[in-house]
Parts: structure tokens; sequence; C-alpha cells
């Protein structure tokens, strides 16, 4: 089988509101996560490993931080003559997308797929964090003679699809007469004649749509065996590169079932917590089942349990700050968390 018959689409045009506040100055798409990489890495990174060589990108609302964060494609090798990484805002924020997949937004790009080589396309979301291989879909899409092959994992379906381009492009032009809207409304319903199939993926996967699942599927990242599932030697995941120094552990610092990013500074007391580049956490400070991302600092003699501290935040000296699993405590990025305002 040819491995160039592939066109990759992601959809990160989804607006989560249980994810606010993380997505209040970015997408969905450019949420971080795992130390050092954004949501939208782990989809791409699954799509170039099966050999996507075109990959279309559709965000809408934050999209900013996105597109600085995958520039032209060359860490994901898709910084290319022919094919390579495409960005296609949309221009008319109206549009309603309840569900992956809108015809409406492909349809204002449409040239694109017109001019596609591709055979088949994977529709995918942007928030879902797995590790997969596209070919094996595709190769059981081909022997079971499907339209359209939906990807599920314990019964949840993990919003990738899997179906010819032309099929693709006759649904897009034919959205607003058959009344399908997305790739979802044609997949639930039974009433057309197209034949839909489940791909069972047995390997790790989470869905990331609230601040309650984004902590609970970080946290659980500490775990080998999961980590195994996701980070895997030869379906690397691929994100930006930043050259920063080695982090830096002061004497007294402790360090125990974490997982600590390069750049950092840490003097503390740090544990079952993922801590992402140039963090600095001060002397005294005690960090528990916690999530601290880029370039925020962490005051002396703080405590922290269950918090998420967003990217370039500060806790001042002496603050205590405690959340539960199901509801961590949040610092917005670029805030400042001091003794007046502790929780």
């Amino acid at each position: 089988m040819n491995h160039k018959s592939m066109l990759g689409v992601i959809d990160a045009t989804t607006y989560i509101e249980p994810l606010q506040p993380l997505t209040m100055h970015r997408s969905v798409a450019a949420v971080p996560f795992a130390g050092r990489y954004r949501l939208i890495d782990f989809v791409l990174s699954s799509m170039v490993n099966s050999g996507i060589e075109s990959v279309a990108i559709f965000p809408k609302y934050q999209y900013r931080s996105l597109m600085d964060h995958l520039g032209s494609g060359k860490n994901w090798d898709l910084n290319r003559k022919r094919d390579g990484l495409f960005f296609f805002p949309s221009p008319d924020l109206s549009i309603p997308n309840p569900h992956v997949g809108a015809f409406a937004h492909f349809e204002q790009h449409i040239d694109y797929f017109l001019r596609s080589r591709q055979k088949y396309a994977v529709i995918c979301n942007s928030y879902t964090v797995c590790n997969i291989d596209y070919e094996a879909v595709l190769e059981r899409h081909i022997a079971n003679q499907c339209d359209i092959t939906e990807v599920r994992h314990q019964g949840r379906s993990l919003e990738m699809f899997v179906l010819e381009t032309s099929l693709l492009l006759d649904l897009i032009a034919n959205h607003r007469r058959t009344g399908y809207y997305s790739i979802v409304d044609v997949v639930r319903d039974h009433r057309h004649s197209l034949k839909i199939c489940d791909y069972e993926y047995s390997g790790y996967a989470a869905v990331v749509d609230s601040i309650e699942s984004y902590f609970r599927h970080s946290i659980e990242l500490l775990n080998r065996d999961v980590w195994r599932q996701l980070f895997i030697k030869s379906r690397p995941i691929y994100t930006k590169v930043k050259d920063e120094p080695p982090t830096k552990y002061t004497e007294k610092a402790v360090v125990k079932n974490s997982m600590i990013a390069n750049g950092c500074i840490i003097e503390g007391h740090v544990e079952n917590s993922i801590i992402f580049r140039s963090v600095k956490i001060g002397k005294g400070a005690v960090i528990k089942n916690s999530i601290i991302m880029q370039k925020s600092q962490i005051g002396e003699h703080c405590h922290l349990h269950c918090v998420i501290v967003d990217k370039d935040a500060k806790v001042e000296n002496d603050v205590s700050l405690l959340g539960t699993e199901q509801q961590p405590f949040v610092v917005r990025k670029g805030t400042v968390q001091g003794e007046l305002i502790n929780r």
C-alpha cells in the first residue's frame, strides 16, 4: 500500500468551555501538555509517523500561539516544497461547528481538497492524546470495504475518521441538501446507505475536554506503563525544539516521581508533579500533585497541592494553594498569586 495515499486534516476549530481558563489566550490545540508538548503534537506526530506528508490544520479561535508553536512544520518534517503543513483559519466566526469535521469550514478552503493527490483522508480533532498508527486504520478500512471508519477506544469515539477524499468532497458539496453539517452527523445517522465501520484502538488514549480531565490525564503520565504506551521510540512525539540548559537542582532539592523539563531551577520539594521548561521553584516550597507550566515562578515556602499554574505565572512567597483532583486550583497565565488572595 502506498503510504503517501493519506491526507491529514486536523480540526482545531472546537471551543471547549470546560477547559477554561487554560483556553483564554490560546486555542484548545495549543494547550501545553506533558511537560514540553502541546495537545496538537500527538495527533500531528501520529500522522507524520504514519507516512502522511500533507496536513491541513483548520483553526478558528485564539490561534496565534498555535501558529507560533507549529511554524513552518520543520520539527515534524512538514516544511516541504510539495505538500507539507497548511493553515486554513476560518474567515467567518459565525459558522456553527457543533462537531469535529464541519463541512462549512472545509468548503471555505475547498481548493485544498480538490488539488490533493491523496486517495484517502484522515479527519481528527486536536485534543485527543494518543500514539496511533493510521496506516493500520486504513488497512482495516480498505479490507472491510468501508465508506467511513471511526476510531474508538473502550466504547468511546476518539473523533478520528478515515474515508476516501472523493467521498469527503461529495459530503462537503452536498451538506446543505443532505443536512449533514459534519462528519460526525454522517456517522451518527443510520438512514443512509454508507457503510460505517469501527476501529477499536487498544493503546493509551485520553480525550482532554475539561480541566478535570486535563489534570487527571496529565498526572497519570507519571505511571510508567502509561508513559511507555504513549511515548514509543519507533513512533516519537515531535514538538517545537527549544535550546535550553539542563535543569539545576540545589543541594536541598527533593524530587519524587515527577517529570521535570529542561531549564528549570529546583530548590524545593517536588512530588508527583509535572514541571515544564524554565520553571523556578524556591527554597522550602512544597509542590505535590501539581502541574507548573513554562517560565512560571514558585516562591519560597509555598505549598501547592492539586494546582495547575499556567505559563508565565508567579506564586509569591509563603502562599498555600489547595485544590482537589476533581477541582484543581488554576493560576491563570501571566498572573500573580499573592498572599492577600491566598485560597
